[in-house]
């Protein structure tokens, strides 16, 4: 394409976010109407790139390079694979959800809360196209920022220490990206990230940087046991900002193992594969026995966001022990990121759903609801349907990742796969409970009798969700199909040594 797409889409919420800014001097429906089109806009503009993408290769596409520090060869560098592009398109999807949700939830000053969201939209998006090392860890760390913000001025009682616990956590993990960062422009005279692929590194280099990768990635997903900001986070966050929290942040952990550790320090990983494989594990069946006990329905949702995320790790990491089968590898791969996707669109609905129900009532408490479906039976068929989803009933998306990685477990070590398999068992266990205690039986609080059903922005919201959650539990082909190349090659990567002789 002639025109630089990428920037275009990169800069977009931004500029829409000064322009929602400057509006709201003057009137502050006018600047939620153009902070909603906008995402809209960019959204539509994100789908340009799917439509012009080439499937049929592994190469970056629409790729963009200039020259930023010339001094130590930096530059402002972007392109998108098959792995990236399917997470662009859900940021700029949720983020969508996340600003119509908020017109009837937040109450103070709604145009800079709408401007901070498309602010964040932008560096995650940079996070995502970004092929300069630097670069990346510059959208990877402004991302806190309007974050920060969000948790600390419109959050709980408890926002402060939730935000600081939140910036403190994934600030640390990733100095230590950063220093890995230096390492190999040091060795290899440069940032691109191409290039760091192709690095000849010593075993004990490549130790090193995997572990230093290691604490970056595993904070931001989170995997135990570095999880425990996530809960607090949650709890403590506006209904928006849990959801773009658990629909999108979660998942640039997930993206930096598969874009840096896999490919760059192939033999390393493959050496500690049993720590990741053994941390996922826990965190699938650990971490769900902790919802189980939770009775804050954001608790439950949050913990629940940590075991699924357990997939995506165990699904990167099992190829290590079948290194020959590459169509098991290939499956488990391409596995963990339609989790990836999946989790992003249940994950925001069950938040949308707590969301719904605490504007409300003002209670995520759960012995404080019963009968919900009984006076909002709308919002009782999408919640019902979500929680089933998280579930990992076939049908939805919620299954189909999963049983991929389950399944490609299985040829490497059966056991595996039979503790992974738990979850659909211990998912179940606690969303159904909690559905049961909420939407079922005889309401606790006489308030419940006069909730109102859902209001025709909330329904879009849920309707939007519902349509994409089920489109691909029956149809994952334009998920699979657009990633396929790129998963084939990132495997050769990770399969290959890179020891210098």
């Amino acid at each position: 394409m002639s025109l630089p797409i990428l920037s275009l889409l990169l800069w977009s919420p931004a500029l829409c976010a000064l322009l929602v800014m400057l509006c709201s001097r003057f009137s502050a429906i006018t600047a939620q109407w153009v902070g909603l089109l906008g995402s809209v806009a960019i959204f539509a503009l994100s789908m340009v790139l799917y439509v012009d993408f080439d499937i049929t290769t592994a190469q970056m596409q629409f790729v963009e390079k200039i020259a930023w520090i010339p001094a130590f060869n930096i530059h402002y560098y972007l392109g998108v694979d098959g792995i990236s592009l399917p997470l662009i398109l859900l940021s700029t999807f949720i983020t969508i959800l996340s600003i119509a949700s908020s017109w009837r939830s937040v109450k103070k000053n709604l145009p800079q809360y709408i401007a901070l969201f498309l602010l964040l939209e932008s560096f995650i998006l940079g996070v995502f196209m970004a092929l300069d090392a630097i670069l990346y860890y510059v959208f990877w760390e402004a991302l806190l920022i309007p974050m920060f913000l969000i948790i600390g001025i419109w959050g709980g009682e408890r926002r402060v220490y939730a935000s600081v616990k939140f910036f403190l956590f994934t600030f640390f993990g990733s100095i230590f990206m950063l220093v890995a960062f230096i390492y190999m422009y040091y060795i290899g005279g440069s940032f691109e990230i191409i290039d760091m692929h192709l690095l000849p590194l010593e075993f004990t280099e490549q130790g090193w940087i995997f572990w230093a990768f290691f604490l970056a990635f595993a904070v931001k997903i989170p995997m135990v046991p570095v999880h425990t900001w996530l809960p607090d986070a949650h709890v403590e966050a506006p209904t928006a900002g849990s959801v773009i929290l658990a629909a999108i942040l979660l998942k640039m952990g997930g993206y930096g193992f598969i874009r840096f550790s896999l490919p760059i320090v192939p033999d390393a990983a493959a050496y500690f594969d049993w720590v990741v494989v053994l941390l996922s594990l826990i965190a699938v069946v650990y971490i769900g026995f902790i919802a189980l006990v939770q009775k804050d329905m954001k608790k439950i949702i949050a913990y629940s966001s940590i075991s699924h995320m357990g997939f995506v790790t165990l699904g990167f990491f099992v190829i290590y022990a079948m290194p020959l089968n590459v169509s098991a590898s290939v499956l488990a791969l391409e596995g963990g990121v339609v989790q990836m996707i999946s989790h992003g669109f249940i994950s925001a609905a069950l938040f949308l759903c707590i969301g719904v129900l605490y504007d409300r009532m003002h209670s995520r408490n759960i012995d404080d609801y019963g009968g919900v479906a009984t006076v909002m039976p709308a919002f009782g068929f999408f919640a019902v349907l979500f929680a089933m989803s998280n579930s990992g009933l076939p049908g939805t998306s919620g299954f189909v990742g999963e049983f991929m990685v389950i399944l490609a477990a299985l040829q490497a070590n059966v056991w595996w796969a039979l503790i992974a398999g738990l979850t659909l068992i211990i998912g179940a266990a606690y969303t159904l409970w909690m559905v049961k205690r909420v939407f079922y039986g005889k309401p606790i609080a006489e308030k419940v009798l006069t909730l109102q059903d859902l209001h025709w922005i909330e329904k879009s919201v849920f309707i939007a969700l519902a349509f994409c959650i089920v489109l691909f539990g029956f149809w994952p082909d334009p998920l699979v199909d657009v990633m396929h190349a790129s998963i084939a090659n990132l495997f050769e990567l990770a399969t290959s040594t890179k020891i210098s002789n």
